[in-house]
Formats: structure tokens, sequence, C-alpha cells
């Protein structure tokens, strides 16, 4: 391959790379497990990049490399942590097969059916019906208590309103760290959603650290306008994130994976 080819790839990879990752922690249920297989990929794609010559959509591309190698190795799931990820390992073996991937592809990272199908290498209508099925078996699996961290008013009640028509209760809106803190204290919740930053300039990790002090198993969605800057792999990530803007696909999705599947890893910035 040409230098200037070879450098025009690392470009797009090392762009996406972020966003594989996140797939990747949220369909193994373990950032080690999924960070294993996107090395994995990439050591695949220096050895054949041709992946990449029979498509236009790089990023389709690199996905698709993903699952060829996860799927060689059998599709395995990251080690249990914790009970509640013991719980969800167990459900998971319920599931409809391919139905996490295909919900996961489109809902969080925002693939179309078509380019669902080039990465999973099945018809666009079979991938419209694995989501269908997915968001209805995972939606139905649990239900529950959620906060919502979040300064914006009119994100939180959209939040709120979303959340509340799959089902589950809404403990509360807070605004600040310590409004997080008490309202945790006061109602513990099965899920917490949280934004980064918070309206007094307070960090909504933060919180949600100072939360999982008094309840480790409880699983946490961020919320984010910059993604990349919690995915670099150098620190703890969350194993549930929405980008700004998002969409209520994403939300359901992730809220349902969350409930499905908890991670209590905290965070450092």
């Amino acid at each position: 391959m040409p230098s200037d080819a070879t450098s025009d790839l690392s470009t797009v990879i090392a762009a996406n790379l972020p966003y594989l990752r996140r797939y990747a922690r949220a369909l193994t249920g373990s950032q080690t497990t999924g960070d294993a297989f996107a090395a994995a990929t990439l050591e695949a794609i220096l050895e054949d990049a041709s992946v990449f010559e029979r498509t236009v959509n790089a990023k389709v591309a690199l996905f698709h490399a993903y699952h060829l190698v996860w799927a060689s190795a059998g599709a395995p799931l990251g080690e249990p942590d914790t009970r509640l990820s013991q719980k969800a390992q167990n459900h998971m073996a319920h599931l409809t097969p391919n139905t996490r991937e295909a919900l996961l592809l489109h809902a969080i990272e925002g693939f179309t059916h078509e380019e669902i199908g080039a990465i999973m290498q099945i018809e666009h209508g079979e991938a419209s019906e694995l989501i269908e099925i997915a968001q209805r078996e995972m939606a139905n699996s649990v239900a529950g208590k959620v906060m919502i961290i979040e300064d914006e008013a009119i994100i939180a009640m959209d939040i709120s309103a979303i959340v509340k028509e799959m089902g589950h209760t809404i403990t509360g809106i807070a605004r600040t760290h310590s409004e997080a803190v008490a309202l945790a204290s006061s109602d513990r919740p099965d899920l917490i959603l949280a934004d980064i930053q918070l309206a007094d300039n307070s960090s909504g990790i933060d919180a949600v650290n100072d939360i999982l002090k008094q309840f480790d198993d409880v699983p946490v969605i961020f919320i984010t306008a910059f993604p990349e800057r919690l995915l670099t792999g150098k620190k703890h990530e969350p194993a549930f994130l929405i980008t700004k803007p998002y969409h209520e696909d994403q939300v359901r999705s992730a809220v349902s994976q969350a409930m499905f599947f908890a991670s209590t890893e905290t965070l450092t910035v």
C-alpha cells in the first residue's frame, strides 16, 4: 500500500477508534475485553487492509473488521466483575443472536440499516428486524428507578419523559453535585443518567463517584458533547456514554443496556 494511502488510513482509523472502543466496551461488557479486541482488529488491519478496499465508508470497514475478529473468537463477553454484571450475563444467554450488536450499531453508533448489514454481513431488512427484536427484549427485561443529573431543564425534562415512557420511575432531577448526592442518599436509584458539566461548574463525574461510594453497584450513563475526551484508553472509562446532541433511540438503547448490563467503574479526570 502506498505511503500516502497508509497515512490516510491511519488518520481515518485514529478518528474513529474512540467510537470503536465505545462499541466494543458496550458489546463485551468489559473495557479490558473490548480494548483487547479493538487492538486485535488493528493488528489484523496492519496485516491485511483489503477490507477498506471493499467499501467507500472507512468507518463501516473498521467496524466490519472488528466484527470479523470478534466473531472468529466466538463473540465472547468480558468477565463479570459485579453481581449485576453476572446477572446481565445470564440474561444475555437468552437473547436472540445478533440482536444486541445490531441495536448498538444503530442506536449508539448511528449506523444505518444498510451500513449495519455491511458490518455484520447480513441483509439490511434483517438488520432492521434484529434491532426491533433487541429493543423489545432488552426493554422488557428490567425496570427500575432512574435518577437524572442534568442542569439544563429542557434536556432533563426530555430525558425524563423518554425514561418514563420505557416504564421506569424517575427518583428526581439534580442540577448540582450536592443535590445529586443528597437525592441519591434519600432514594437509592437503580440507574443514574449524568451530565458531565453541572450548573455550579461542578463535575457530574465527581458527583457519581461520591454516590458510588454509598452504592457501588448502580449502573451509570454519562452524557457529554465531547465523548472523545473520555474515550482515551488512558484511564477508567464509562461503560455507557451518550453524545450530545442525542437521539431518543440512543437514550432508550443506553438505558436498556445499562439496566441490562451494569458497570460501576468510576472515572478520574
